[in-house]
């Protein structure tokens, strides 16, 4: 099987958001679409073994955001690298509340959602929600996949769906990967004030590749 295929699949970058334990909560997630019109139906594919997953089971509730290109690199790195068991994902974020939930408020805008079937696929769950209530926040370009892996060279963290593990090519240069996201820097020296443009961590979470 060739999977380079897969990467001309078209895919967002969106964060999934609901409640746990009384705790908001969420999660980075790029396999996002909408199923039927009336009503208004979204899918969305979640690990087995993410936070966000075990709180929509409980909660029957998520809310979807979809985010624009321009997008803080802290976001991704909070929502897309660490997981909400002990972390407070939203504790430093610019929000919006809307009906008792944290949206953020650099997002292009928001679906939130009902849970009204689930199908479990081996590593993922499969959310069926039906739209509650929507809106636009911004008329900033949202974010694809391909822009997020082409021009900021985003990587997929192994529980995304879309997760392909890949080869290092030689390039002769140094390589230094960064230990939280998987981004990697190449030049003789990480710079003393670098941080990671994915995740946001300092130099110090980098180590040299061979």
């Amino acid at each position: 099987m060739n999977k380079e295929i897969l990467k001309d699949l078209s895919y967002g970058v969106y964060v999934i958001s609901g409640k746990k334990d009384n705790r908001d909560i969420g999660c980075i997630a790029n396999s996002v679409i909408q199923v039927t019109s009336k009503p208004v139906t979204i899918a969305v594919s979640i690990n087995v073994d993410n936070y966000t997953n075990q709180a929509i089971k409980e909660q029957g509730y998520f809310n979807c955001m979809i985010l624009p290109t321009d997008i803080d690199s802290d976001v991704i790195g909070t929502f897309g690298f660490k997981t909400s068991a002990d972390t407070d994902k939203f504790k430093d974020m610019e929000t919006i509340d809307v009906n008792g939930y944290p949206i953020l408020k650099k997002a292009v805008g928001y679906l939130q959602c009902k849970l009204i079937k689930q199908m479990e696929v081996a590593t993922h769950t499969i959310f069926l929600g039906e739209v509650i209530a929507s809106d636009k926040i911004s008329d900033s370009e949202p974010m694809t996949y391909a822009y997020y892996h082409k021009v900021k060279n985003g990587k997929s963290p192994k529980k995304a769906p879309t997760y392909i593990e890949e080869d290092n090519p030689k390039t002769g240069k140094k390589r230094y990967v960064c230990s939280v996201c998987g981004y990697v820097y190449e030049g003789e020296e990480i710079p003393e004030d670098f941080k990671c443009p994915i995740c946001g961590v300092a130099k110090n979470m980098f180590k040299e590749i061979s």
